[in-house]
């Protein structure tokens, strides 16, 4: 290495930055679609979806990059994205509030923001144009995530992420646009990742795994419960935190949290949400937001639920964060035009005997 190598280098370190991990310009385009999205059997509902799945795509970059999105409107009502947790540091007007930051996107047209990826963590973007229906009811919502310049020493531990986002549904406005069933609203059915249990999917490990869940509650409060360990909270907002233990952690809506968890207990435990309405769906119980963590290895029973699932290893998004940094989809969270035929389930939420 030259001397002015060495230096490039000890400049890059000075600033937080590896050799080689310059900031980047991240270019991605989104859409958003029309569609209808079927969280549990029982319940469609109309959505307005970023590319057309909820939750919307996956936007994975690295801290101080370059971030541009042009976003086509291809529905019937006017719609924007803020970037939440975002600074906007020089570039409010990219903050997606209409009215306030832009004209709202009206159908038909685009719009392109630009700004500066400034914040690390999980984050998430979401529409802001009547946020009681177009957030709380139709899915516009997504995950995220800006990977830090110094990731802590425990994130650097970490073998294997899930991204968990839960949400709430409200039946009786579920299929006419333009309602949001305020100021008597109720909330009765309940997923994560839009699909309610057991239409959603396990997250499956390997005892030795360090395993973070980076959880999203987009609409509804949220009382978090993994059976058989204990979680080491190390993120709040996207920020760390002075880690501690937690066996049940409670969030409000709009709030994220990084739960670290060490699998040292093969079996299959259910994890859920502790707000016990909330494990229903249309007064089902047994539903709503609720998953499984499986050991690899532990033999299945014939009564278990997910014995034969027809398995989707980024239903929790844990392929993708492994992807080069861009905009990723996942079939599995599409939703369909109810002018179409329908398309075959995809894998993503399947499960025998539904």
């Amino acid at each position: 290495m030259t001397a002015a190598s060495r230096a490039a280098c000890a400049l890059l370190l000075a600033l937080g930055l590896a050799p080689g991990a310059q900031a980047e310009l991240r270019k991605f385009d989104m859409t958003i679609e029309e569609f209808d999205f079927e969280v549990a059997p029982g319940l469609t509902t109309k959505v307005w979806a970023y590319d057309g799945q909820v939750p919307g795509p996956l936007i994975h970059v690295r801290e101080g990059d370059d971030v541009e999105v042009t976003v086509q409107n291809n529905t019937t009502m006017s719609h924007t994205v803020h970037f939440h947790g975002t600074y906007q540091t020089g570039t409010w007007q990219m903050d997606g509030v209409p009215d306030v930051s832009q004209k709202a996107i009206e159908p038909g047209d685009s719009f392109t923001y630009r700004f500066v990826a400034d914040k690390p963590g999980s984050l998430w973007y979401h529409c802001h144009v009547n946020t009681a229906e177009h957030i709380d009811l139709r899915g516009m919502w997504g995950p995220m995530i800006v990977d830090p310049k110094k990731p802590t020493a425990l994130e650097k531990q970490v073998t294997k992420d899930a991204i968990v986002m839960f949400s709430g549904w409200d039946s009786s406005v579920a299929k006419e646009y333009g309602k949001n069933g305020v100021p008597h609203r109720e909330l009765d059915y309940f997923s994560i990742n839009g699909k309610s249990h057991p239409g959603n999917q396990p997250i499956r490990v390997k005892k030795g795994d360090v395993l973070r869940l980076r959880l999203y509650a987009p609409n509804a409060p949220v009382a978090f419960h993994l059976h058989g360990h204990d979680s080491l909270v190390t993120h709040k907002d996207g920020l760390p935190i002075t880690p501690y233990p937690v066996d049940v952690i409670a969030m409000q809506p709009g709030e994220r949290y990084d739960l670290i968890v060490r699998m040292n207990n093969p079996g299959i435990w259910m994890a859920h949400d502790h707000i016990e309405e909330h494990t229903t769906a249309g007064g089902k119980e047994g539903a709503g937001s609720m998953l499984v963590v499986e050991y690899e290895g532990i033999d299945k029973p014939g009564f278990y639920m997910w014995k034969d699932v027809a398995y989707d290893p980024d239903f929790y998004l844990s392929e993708s964060l492994k992807k080069p940094y861009g905009k990723h989809n996942n079939p599995g969270f599409m939703g369909f035009d109810p002018a179409l035929p329908r398309p075959a389930a995809p894998a993503a939420g399947g499960h025998a005997g539904m």
